[in-house]
């Protein structure tokens, strides 16, 4: 007997602890996605910000404090003229009101007594009470408080009449309820709660495709971005698999020499680039932006790698085939280098599409024709300095793009990086 109750203890004791490992396990994954989930929301704000910022109207972006969702005014036509609505509390109920604007300014004062006023910022005083100045009696009497003089009135507070200080007086807007202008309230207009509602203006995308040629800018880095990734993955191709694959007198020492290029500013480069194209007659042609970039050492490196992985037994099968150098690249090499060639395009798209400095150096600011998008964004940083939201439109533009691309390609950019040995 004392030995089964020794083992269901032992029994109990074990489902105890694994009980507890399991509650620690999920506890600790927990706060493992809790964090992750945390930094991913502090990497992925910024662009949050920037998308819904481009939805919004001028007045929505300075608005205190800032919002991320849209909003707009809501607005109704009194008299053949639209007015502004606003959203106010009164006993405990919401009411839509507008301005009267036929009474105009009231008159209003502003009451306390001479322990609460703040002498010092009299508009800061916490306690005071809002009177309309016909509804109060001039004493003639000021009082001294802190060193300043403060007029005393007679007020009614509470059906009983009070002498209190008059700490500012303003003049109040005149609200009325929407449908029953008895109620009323008095309050400043600028500061009036302005009742909104989400209003996603995508009306900005038009406006800024249409500001500083930024439709054509869009046109131009398309077609720029299409010819020298096309270009760069075609010949990275052919010169990774020369540098792999074909065996010649100085091959590995010429592909030192290729891949130390890489180690050359683009800085050092600018000012013989820009005097080959003047020669040429490319300077302000898109040409310049295309041809100079479709050789990379980077790209023949990435390729060269991969290629080495391939089994050369797959080669010297299909030399026997009867296939030449060109039919093994494109029939075997290409179609399983899917993950190098992907990588090698997702590279090569956001160089070229994001490229400035050389654009800038190249093309410049006037020719407006030949622009890519980040010129033009230069120059509608510019254009609309007032208004931040069409600004972000142009960067949300700008952005998209390669955003979608890099989402949708990320499996073989990873497998690329992978399969390639790079870190």
């Amino acid at each position: 007997m004392a030995a089964n109750a020794q083992t269901a203890a032992r029994a109990r004791t074990a489902a105890q602890l694994d009980r507890l490992l399991k509650i620690r396990t999920w506890v600790i994954r927990i706060l493992v996605y809790f964090l992750l989930s945390f930094v991913a929301f502090l990497m992925l704000f910024p662009f949050l910000y920037m998308f819904f910022t481009s939805l919004k109207n001028t007045q929505d972006v300075f608005h205190a404090p800032p919002r991320l969702m849209p909003y707009s005014a809501t607005t109704m036509s009194i008299n053949g003229e639209d007015v502004m609505v606003y959203n106010f509390v009164l006993e405990g109920q919401e009411h839509k009101m507008v301005v009267d604007q036929e009474t105009g300014n009231v008159p209003f004062g502003f009451f306390t007594t001479a322990e609460e006023i703040n002498a010092a910022d009299p508009q800061s005083t916490a306690n005071v009470r809002q009177v309309k100045l016909a509804d109060v009696v001039d004493t003639g009497r000021e009082e001294t408080v802190g060193g300043e003089s403060f007029p005393v009135y007679s007020v009614s507070v509470d059906g009983q009449s009070q002498d209190l200080l008059m700490a500012y007086r303003r003049g109040l807007k005149r609200f009325v309820d929407v449908n029953d202008p008895s109620v009323e309230v008095f309050a400043v207009e600028r500061t009036a709660p302005v009742d909104e509602y989400v209003d996603p203006q995508f009306g900005n995308y038009n406006s800024v495709l249409q500001l500083k040629n930024l439709d054509r800018a869009l046109i131009n880095t398309s077609v720029v971005t299409l010819l020298v990734t096309v270009g760069q993955v075609t010949t990275s191709l052919l010169g990774g698999y020369a540098f792999s694959r074909i065996q010649f007198r100085g091959r590995d020492k010429l592909f030192l020499v290729y891949l130390g290029t890489i180690m050359i500013p683009f800085v050092v480069l600018i000012i013989p680039l820009y005097q080959l194209m003047v020669i040429i007659g490319w300077q302000g042609k898109i040409a310049a932006l295309v041809l100079p970039w479709i050789f990379t050492a980077y790209g023949t490196f990435l390729m060269r790698q991969f290629f080495i992985t391939i089994p050369k037994e797959l080669e010297e099968a299909a030399l026997l085939d009867g296939l030449g150098r060109f039919g093994i690249l494109w029939r075997i090499f290409v179609p399983l280098s899917g993950p190098a060639i992907a990588t090698q395009a997702i590279i090569t798209f956001l160089y070229a599409w994001n490229s400035f400095l050389w654009p800038l150096v190249i093309i410049g600011d006037a020719n407006t024709v030949n622009h890519v998008v980040t010129l033009s964004l230069r120059q509608l940083k510019t254009a609309a300095a007032a208004e931040p939201n069409l600004v972000l439109t142009g960067a949300a533009v700008a952005i998209l793009p390669p955003l979608v691309l890099f989402l949708l390609a990320q499996r073989y950019f990873v497998e690329g990086i992978a399969n390639t040995g790079l870190k």
